[in-house]
């Protein structure tokens, strides 16, 4: 019986992360309105693919380029390998007044845009 209740908590945590850390935005239409992808990956990740034309800023130096994305006025969308790492970056920039938004994984991204 507690393999039942592990598997529905595992079913309800995915659904929640899909649901509440991912947004399920309209990312057409916020490029069309000058969207900016960022990547938060390292380095090396980005390398071995990306958005084409997204910028890589990875996590750890995002609080250092607020001040420049802010300065953009476009909104922001923050992607990575899974989700996590992009919600983290994505919090930071709305803390700092950006309209941003969890992208999640790049490349499922990538077939939305």
């Amino acid at each position: 019986m507690k393999l039942v209740y592990i598997a529905i908590g595992a079913l309800i945590g995915y659904y929640l992360f899909k649901k509440l850390l991912i947004n399920n935005a309209d990312y057409k239409g916020l490029m069309s309105r000058g969207a900016i992808i960022i990547d938060v990956r390292t380095p090396q990740e980005y390398d071995n693919g990306h958005i084409q034309g997204s910028m890589n800023i990875p996590l750890n130096v995002v609080p250092q380029n607020i001040e420049r994305l802010k300065a953009k006025n476009v909104p922001i969308i923050c992607v990575c390998a899974s989700g996590m790492r992009s919600g983290s970056a994505s919090s930071m920039l709305k803390k700092a007044g950006i309209e941003s938004y969890n992208g999640g994984n790049w490349s499922a991204l990538n077939n939305k845009i």
